[in-house]
């Protein structure tokens, strides 16, 4: 099965969730919504709906506006009994609490179970979000946007050299122990490779997998792109982080100084800054292709 065929089959699966027999009713306009997966709870606000979210999850961070709704649990706890005390008429979660998901419907509440896969199927979420909450003009207008700045990125980096990359997003602090990349599927696969990038992983058809630090010296890459959470980590803390690599000097990635730790969720959920995580990794691997033309000139 190909990588084209297995995202098609991921989009094909996020529209049967959004439209399952017994879990979504698209009869009205939901005016109470509890969202626990930070990356819908954001394309809300984006298309507009943010008044009509009265619960999110405990990781939900983005946009400041959310700080001041009831937090409701996440994946691993979700406070059932808070949500329903929200009386909500739509929530949304993930395709894995089926268990939840089958409460609420029982309760006569809306479900939406969510699954993520690469970017299109991002941009296929959306659509649909849009079309459960009324709001289908207020989607295609994010769509269309995201759409504008990843052409953007793409355009800028499809005449340039293609390096090898290594997409970390997860290793203990301070330690090369415990590391996880991007392998070849899903939204984060997808995002290097619109940012012009070459996944040295991309021949295992898995969205994430753990890798050693001999596995890593056997890929070789070019680039090391590391995405963190915390986009709060001071410059000294961000650094030393980096020196960590140093570990492995014969990595030509680490050997070259091309080490990047790029910071911010929003490079790990896949919602409306979609786009904007695709431009940062685009600017890491080829900053030469966002520099203003007279500069380029010189």
């Amino acid at each position: 099965m190909t990588n084209r065929t297995k995202r098609q089959k991921h989009a094909i699966l996020a529209l049967t969730f959004l439209t399952a027999p017994g879990l979504v009713s698209a009869q009205e306009q939901p005016q109470r919504i509890v969202s626990i997966v930070p990356a819908l709870t954001e394309t809300l606000f984006a298309m507009g709906a943010g008044d009509q979210v009265v619960g999110v999850g405990s990781f939900d961070t983005h946009p400041p506006d959310i700080t001041t709704r009831p937090r409701v649990g996440g994946l691993l706890d979700p406070d059932m009994e808070q949500i329903f005390a929200l009386r909500p008429d739509l929530v949304l979660l993930y395709g894995s609490q089926q268990n939840q998901a089958e409460q609420l419907a029982r309760a006569g509440i809306q479900v939406l179970p969510y699954t993520h896969g690469g970017i299109d199927d991002t941009l296929s979420v959306i659509s649909h979000l849009g079309m459960q909450i009324k709001r289908p003009n207020d989607a295609k207008r994010l769509i269309h946007s995201m759409q504008a700045e990843l052409k953007n990125v793409r355009a800028r980096v499809a005449q340039r050299e293609r390096p090898s990359v290594l997409l970390v997003f997860g290793r203990e602090p301070g330690a090369l122990r415990n590391i996880y990349a991007s392998g070849g599927t899903g939204f984060l696969h997808d995002m290097l490779e619109a940012a012009g990038g070459r996944n040295v992983l991309a021949h295992i058809a898995r969205e994430s997998l753990q890798i050693t630090s001999e596995a890593i010296l056997a890929s070789a890459p070019d680039v090391v792109i590391e995405l963190t959470y915390d986009d709060r980590m001071t410059q000294e803390t961000r650094a030393a982080e980096v020196a960590v690599w140093n570990r492995l000097p014969a990595v030509p990635a680490v050997r070259n100084q091309q080490v990047h730790l790029l910071l911010g969720n929003h490079f790990v959920q896949p919602g409306p800054r979609l786009a904007e995580a695709t431009t940062a990794i685009a600017r890491a691997l080829h900053p030469e292709a966002f520099l203003p033309l007279l500069e380029l000139a010189r």
